[in-house]
Formats: structure tokens, sequence, C-alpha cells
């Protein structure tokens, strides 16, 4: 492997409570973001019976937050140049809980729509600024562990809502249940835009800014107030402004582009939000009842989140890299399996047994790396726009997948499973020859070796 390829030595620094509360706050962005996400789950057979879905509206019913993520990750690095990550992830707080009110007091399909409308701005909003937000406060030898806990608080919402979902049913709240298990996301909402008045902004923003003095104040408030570190900040912004060019789409940052594009992908490539959303349809297509298939979410739920906390106990010594290759091997064997029950109509009631390895490998890999990587590979002077860009690859590839699986699923309930394991070894084959390592190098270092200064 080249330069590039090789694995750093972390350079580890203490934490301190402000780092962690900030980085806390910041997670409850992708709490919200997975609580919104998977909850449709619990919803599905309500609403087509309510509103007389079809497949194909079905589809479009459960991908319409999606297309509003998609313009919520391509717009959300604006505000979070303008008015910092911090401020703007105050406005996506608004966002979350206006939707969920929305959503639970919906009076027709159209209404409906709307609002899961509004939810995906958040949801794509937040998937680009929490995890920016979190690199740019993290120290080098921290930052795969501070920002993968962005993605243990999405995996810990979705566990919540499959959670909830099952809690809910329990009560037997007849027609009024689904709007219950869509309405109760309001109460983090309101917690979340009220902790993030207690944490400081990015110095990284605040250096970008001119706002020398607050940036000292946050760095030291932050645990990395020594001279050094502002001044490298400093003197790499100084040389971005020095060469110009803030545009993204320039022959200088062509790798980090293909990166964040292919890492987006292929993290809903392997079927990972599909497979969330209609996880209860799933079950009750292989014979299980609804009280059953909300129980055996939960299950899923729960290995997505034991998996997520080992790969971030392990992800700043293994490495980004070798933890997606992993992942491809084991999503890929997983998916076949299920494919192959779906196919042979056997062994139905054994389909648990796959779904639970299929979630734990790409927990422990595309999971884990997705948001952590893409926020690592571009240089400040582009970094907002480049974590939309593959946060957008991400949405968009999830959104058309959402649309098309229960068209699909309707023809062969094999078709999907096997299409997303052919994905995960196209996956293996581009990991292996062009990702590099990232671990264990300050944002600024990275830079240097990528080429992109």
């Amino acid at each position: 492997m080249n330069a590039i390829g090789q694995a750093s030595t972390p350079k580890f620094a203490e934490l301190n409570s402000t780092l962690i509360r900030a980085t806390a706050v910041a997670g409850l962005g992708g709490l919200l973001f997975g609580f919104d996400t998977a909850v449709i789950a619990g919803t599905t057979q309500a609403l087509r019976v309510l509103f007389s879905l079809t497949p194909s509206t079905l589809g479009l019913t459960v991908a319409i937050a999606l297309w509003g993520t998609i313009m919520g990750a391509m717009l959300a690095g604006f505000p979070g140049d303008r008015y910092g990550r911090r401020d703007s992830l105050r406005g996506l707080a608004t966002l979350f809980f206006v939707s969920a009110i929305g959503c639970a007091l919906a009076w027709n399909w159209l209404s409906f729509v709307v609002f899961r409308f509004v939810v995906g701005l958040a949801i794509g909003g937040s998937s680009v600024l929490g995890p920016m937000y979190i690199a740019e406060i993290a120290p080098a030898g921290w930052r795969g562990r501070l920002v993968g806990f962005f993605q243990f608080s999405v995996v810990f919402g979705i566990l919540t809502a499959y959670f909830s979902n099952y809690v809910i049913g329990t009560l037997h709240l007849g027609a009024v249940e689904w709007r219950w298990e869509l309405g109760i996301s309001s109460l983090p909402a309101v917690l979340f835009f009220v902790m993030l008045f207690r944490i400081p902004r990015s110095p990284r923003w605040l250096v970008k800014k001119g706002r020398l003095q607050e940036a000292e104040q946050a760095l030291a408030q932050l645990g990395e107030g020594s001279e050094g570190e502002l001044a490298q900040i400093i003197e790499s912004l100084s040389t971005e402004h020095s060469e110009g060019s803030q545009r993204l789409f320039c022959r200088q940052y062509r790798l980090p582009i293909m990166l964040a594009v292919a890492v987006g992908m292929f993290n809903q490539l392997a079927g990972i939000n599909s497979i969330l959303y209609y996880v209860n349809d799933i079950f009750t297509h292989a014979g299980f009842s609804k009280m059953s298939g909300d129980l055996q979410a939960v299950v899923i739920g729960g290995t997505n989140l034991l998996f997520t906390i080992l790969a971030m106990l392990v992800i700043d010594k293994l490495g980004r890299r070798m933890m997606l290759l992993v992942g491809s091997v084991g999503t890929c064997a997983c998916l076949l399996v299920v494919a192959s029950i779906f196919h042979t109509g056997r062994h139905q009631g054994l389909l648990i047994v796959p779904l639970i390895g299929y979630i734990a490998f790409f927990a422990f890999s595309q999971g884990a790396v997705i948001w952590v990587y893409i926020s690592e590979i571009f240089p400040n002077r582009v970094r907002a726009k480049g974590q939309s860009l593959g946060s957008f690859s991400h949405w968009f590839m999830t959104a058309v997948l959402a649309w098309a699986f229960p068209i699909l699923s309707a023809h062969s309930a094999a078709a999907p499973f096997a299409f997303f394991s052919s994905m995960m070894a196209l996956q293996f084959v581009v990991v292996f020859f062009f990702f590099p390592e990232t671990k264990g190098v300050s944002l600024e270092q990275l830079q240097r070796r990528l080429g992109i200064e």
C-alpha cells in the first residue's frame, strides 16, 4: 500500500466534560435521525389500509422523507457555513418537532406526505452538520470514536423507534396507534433544541470567520487550548485562502469526491435502510404476526446497537478501511442466505438468524464508518460542501431503493437481497483498491496525505 493507505498510530488527548457534552448533544440529532428514519416501519400496515396504498404508493409514502433528506443534505452546508454548525442544528431541532406533531395530526394522505418530507429535511441536515461539528471539535486520536458516537446515536434512535412501536402496540390504541408512534419523537426534539444552547461553536468555523478570540476560548473549553492547535488551524485556513477557490468540483478534490460518493452509495447498496424501513413487512411475508414482527424488529435494533458499540471501541485501532473490507464479506454472505430462504420458501422461521448476522456485520463496518470517513477526507474550506455531497449520494440511493423495494418484493421476495449481496461483493473490490486509511492523524495532516492542500 502507498503512503496514503498506511496506518498511523493515533495521538490520544484527554477528554473533558465540555467535549463529552458537546458530542452527546450533537448525538441527539443522530438519535432523532435514527428514530424518525425507522419509526415508519411500525406504521406501514396501518397507512396501507387507511390510505388504500398500492405497493407503488406505499413506496412513495416511505420514500418521500428520503427525498426531503436529499434536499436537506444538499442545502445544509450553506447555513452551516454562514451561521455555524451549532446554530444551524437549532433550526433542524425545530423541524424535527414540527414534523413529529404534523405527522401525528395528519388529516389526509397529502398532509402526511408533506410532514414526512419536512422530517426528511431535518434528517438530511443532521446527517451533514452533526458529524461535521463533532469532527471539528474532536482531538485526532479520538475523532473516529467521537464521530462514531453520532452513528451510535442513530442506531440507538432506530432501536428506540422499534421498542417504542412495540410498547405502543401493547397499549391497543386501535386506529390512532400510528399517530402516537410518530408523534412521540417531539419530546426528544424539544430536548435537543434546549441542549444546543449549552455547547460551544466549532473552533474551526470560528477561525474561518476570523473570530480568533472566540476560537481560542472554544478550544480551551474543549481541552485543546494550546497555542499550537490554534496556530495549526489558522495556518491551514490561511493556506486555503491563499490558494483561492472554494469550489468543490475541481480536479484538486477528485479523490475525496470519489471516496465520499462511493462510501455514501455503497452504504445504501448494502440494503440497510430498505430492510429497516420494511422489516415488519419482511417478517410478515415470512409468516410472522404483526406483534411478533415488532418484537423481531427490536432484536434487530438491539443487534445493531451492540455491534455499533463494538465498532466504536476499535475504529481508531483497526482503521476505517479494514472494517469496510470485513463488513463487505460478512454482509454479502448473510444477504445470500436471506435471498436463498425467500427463493426456496424453506426455513422461513429461521429468517431472523441471517438478518441478525447481516445487521451485525453492517453495524461493525459501513454503519460505523460512513459519517466518520466523509467528515475526515475534505479540507476545511470545502468540508461542509463535501459532507453534503457524501450525504446526498447516500440519501439519493436510499430514496431510490426505499421506493423500489416493495415493488421488487411484490414480484420476488428474494430479488432485492440477491442484488444487495452482489453490491457488497463489488464494494470489497472498490475499497481494497481505492480507499486510503484515515485513522489517527489531524484533519490538517490528512489534507497533506491526500494531496489536497
